[in-house]
């Protein structure tokens, strides 16, 4: 039997990619594991990042009380959350394939969504694809490129590796073309039109582009609905308030900032909307745990 994290295994023993503002990105060839090897983990189980794994073999994939059957000589695509637990069991022989493995931190780095908004890995949508000859070429190609540019010393290479994420997860959108003619409910498409508005703000560059939206009301404002409004849809949609995703977005620009930028720690927070670099202090330190000071001078010592 495979456990639910049977392919993590891997992870040890291969160079993991740790993006400086703190995600954590790798890629891993599957090798071969027996149905021998994994007698003793048959446990459901979860653990705190997203995969995406490109798989063969006689095995069975069982996810939300389904069991996805893989026969010897298929390939499926499989994009797994960290949220709902999983297992797989082998059947005969030994399965192979890819893994690419990465942390909530890694995605939100570079874009306004994060990996739960990415229906392949809601758990509502189609996670398991089962793919052609034709197809299984194209996402090979895809786990290469990862394998190369996680290996390279190229300065932007997680810029690079979250282009090749979002490549594999489009590519495997476009297996199912129906997905996008859905039709959208409100919640969702005033969820969507926030996120947009929310994105449009970054990448910060300062003083030319800095944050001039960041409290719901002028969010609301904007939109035109009420404050009220926003904040349960986004709450149906995400499971989050306004105020915990704007935060959650205005500290992963700080990070971004801190990080890449040489701007001071005030004109970081003039950039972000602060009023006071205290208040940007105190903000960073409760939704991080550290001070912007202390996590530059451990980017900058290379903790990170």
């Amino acid at each position: 039997m495979i456990d639910t994290h049977s392919i993590d295994v891997y992870a040890p023993k291969i160079a993991e990619t740790k993006d400086p503002s703190g995600g954590f990105f790798t890629v891993a060839h599957l090798g071969e594991f027996s149905k021998e090897s994994f007698d003793a983990t048959s446990k459901y189980s979860r653990r705190d990042f997203y995969k995406i794994s490109l798989i063969t073999g006689d095995a069975s994939y069982f996810y939300q009380g389904i069991e996805y059957r893989n026969s010897k000589d298929e390939w499926s695509l499989v994009f797994t959350n960290c949220e709902v637990p999983y297992r797989w069991e082998v059947h005969d022989g030994a399965c192979n394939g890819y893994a690419c493995m990465f942390t909530e931190d890694f995605l939100p780095l570079h874009t306004f969504l994060r990996p739960a908004d990415l229906i392949v890995f809601k758990n509502e949508g189609q996670s398991v694809f089962k793919l052609n000859d034709e197809e299984v070429a194209q996402f090979k190609v895809i786990f290469e490129k990862m394998f190369e540019e996680q290996s390279s010393s190229y300065i932007n290479k997680y810029d690079l590796l979250f282009l090749y994420v979002l490549e594999c997860i489009h590519t495997a959108l476009k297996l199912q073309p129906n997905v996008h003619n859905r039709n959208q409910s409100a919640a969702s498409q005033l969820a969507e039109s926030f996120k947009r508005l929310l994105a449009s703000q970054f990448p910060i560059v300062y003083p030319n582009n800095i944050m001039t939206l960041r409290t719901p009301k002028q969010f609301s404002d904007k939109l035109a609905v009420h404050t009220n409004s926003l904040n349960r849809a986004l709450k149906e949609v995400t499971g989050k308030t306004t105020t915990q995703i704007i935060n959650e977005r205005i500290i992963q620009e700080a990070r971004a900032l801190l990080a890449h930028s040489n701007l001071s720690i005030s004109e970081i927070s003039l950039s972000l909307g602060f009023e006071e670099p205290t208040h940007f202090t105190r903000t960073f330190r409760t939704l991080t745990g550290q001070t912007p000071t202390l996590f530059r001078s451990l980017i900058d010592n290379g903790h990170f």
